[in-house]
């Protein structure tokens, strides 16, 4: 079976356990693809609730800038992608100097290609204030270029707030 389905919503709005309980609906074996990085303590607890949020069925790959290639290696027709989240491998392509155009290119058209179903998460950042510095506003950017991107590719997208899905595709 081939789906597509983008998650967006802002931070802790409930998108990445609504993303966990759609990919459970799907026959399939479960595979989590992270792109988080433990850099720092708060974020190595946060990693430790999620992982402890997915029981033995998930198997975990992690892919913090190489995204388009883990999905390439891992997409199957007998797979459910679960991918959470394409805000932080943004930040990340950022930090690391890569070009996020390109990978963005990459990974649209490897999304777009995927066999097996693939649920994509990510926040909205673009609803709020205007940053005060260069490099915020350049994240906002290529996050929000991203996130329409990626919405045009997928069969479905749905935006969560208070842990409440409103169908946007």
């Amino acid at each position: 079976m081939t789906y597509s389905l983008l998650v967006l919503g802002g931070a802790r709005s409930g998108k990445s356990a609504y993303s966990q309980q759609r990919a459970e609906e799907i026959d399939g074996r479960l595979l989590y693809v992270a792109t988080a990085q433990a850099l720092d303590e708060e974020m190595a607890e946060r990693i430790t609730r999620h992982r402890a949020d997915r029981d033995g069925r998930w198997q975990t790959i992690e892919a913090p800038v190489d995204l388009p290639g883990a999905i390439s290696a891992h997409a199957a027709a007998d797979t459910v992608l679960l991918v959470d989240c394409l805000t932080l491998w943004t930040s990340n392509l950022l930090l690391t100097g890569e070009d996020p155009a390109r990978e963005q290119a990459r990974l649209v058209e490897v999304v777009g290609a995927a066999p097996g179903a693939i649920i994509l998460v990510a926040n909205e950042v673009g609803l709020g204030i205007v940053p005060d510095n260069a490099l915020a506003r350049r994240f906002r950017d290529v996050a929000g270029r991203l996130n329409q991107a990626v919405a045009a590719t997928v069969a479905e997208v749905q935006f969560v707030a208070a842990g409440l899905p409103l169908r946007l595709k």
